[in-house]
């Protein structure tokens, strides 16, 4: 029973982390309300769930990947929900609950993880696996470009400001105004930033049917991968909370894409993930 428990607290670990972006960083009401509840309500299963599951057992330590995992993610939204309701710290929810999520998401699949009911249904997941990240990779790569014509823009114009004489037409006048190019960046990345969250949930998934199963974090490109998440994750919250914007943004989105591109050269590396692999 207590994996229908940890089910149904993955499901709402998954509503609350969607609320909890509209709730921080465009401040609203509605949605803080949707996440204090939701999150509350996945907080309980998960305790019921967990505690369901040691009783079960007849003991009250952790065995196991799936279990610590389990415990792990409880941890981890027992100190948010206490920094919550002690400081008002609503922020850190934005990396506290998709981490819950992704922690219990795999021991919700079951003891002895998940098996997919034919090849072909395997080859989907592996399809849109790779599909989702690809255009999580290239949302950031014209994240990126749209900060650089901004700068380059923004350099143009300071120097028309200095010189009045100059009346001349520049090669970046083609560009956009500076807000569109701003705008564009932003959108990229909060387009790019549900691409990457689902390509990751359904890797968690493909994972399981390997030899590491549940302990796939100590793959390297899986750590790497949940890592340039966490980079884009910040970068989103910087951008909208800071106003991260121009030269800084531009130098972080760089940063950001240049650890994806060695994300993706790690799969040289790893024992799982290599495309092409049968």
């Amino acid at each position: 029973m207590h994996l229908l428990w940890l089910r149904v607290a993955t499901i709402l670990y998954a509503a609350a982390s969607v609320t909890i972006f509209p709730a921080v960083l465009s401040s609203s009401d509605r949605a803080r309300r949707w996440c204090v509840h939701l999150g509350g309500m996945a907080f309980f299963f998960h305790f019921v769930s967990a505690v369901e599951m040691l009783v079960q057992a007849h003991r009250w330590m952790p065995v196991g990947a799936r279990e610590v995992q389990c415990l792990l993610g409880f941890a981890i939204a027992g100190l948010y929900f206490l920094a919550w309701w002690l400081y008002d710290a609503m922020s850190l929810g934005v990396f506290a609950l998709p981490i819950t999520f992704f922690l219990v998401f795999v021991p919700s699949l079951g003891a002895q993880g998940y098996a997919f009911p034919s090849q072909g249904v395997r080859t989907s997941w592996l399809v849109a696996h790779i599909a989702a990240l690809l255009c999580a990779y290239a949302a950031l790569g014209f994240s990126l470009l749209a900060s650089i014509l901004y700068l380059a823009l923004e350099r143009r114009l300071k120097s028309k400001l200095k010189n009045l004489k100059d009346t001349g037409r520049s090669a970046l006048d083609w560009l956009p105004p500076l807000d569109t190019l701003e705008r564009i960046a932003n959108s990229m990345l909060l387009f790019g930033f549900p691409c990457m969250t689902v390509g990751l949930v359904l890797g968690a998934v493909l994972v399981q049917e390997t030899s590491l199963g549940a302990a796939y974090f100590v793959d390297p490109k899986v750590l790497a991968s949940f890592v340039m998440w966490g980079l884009y994750v910040l970068l989103i919250f910087l951008r909208w909370s800071a106003g991260l914007r121009g030269r800084k943004a531009a130098y972080f989105s760089g940063a950001v894409l240049i650890f994806m591109i060695c994300v993706w050269a790690a799969n040289i590396v790893s024992r799982v993930h290599r495309f092409g692999a049968p």
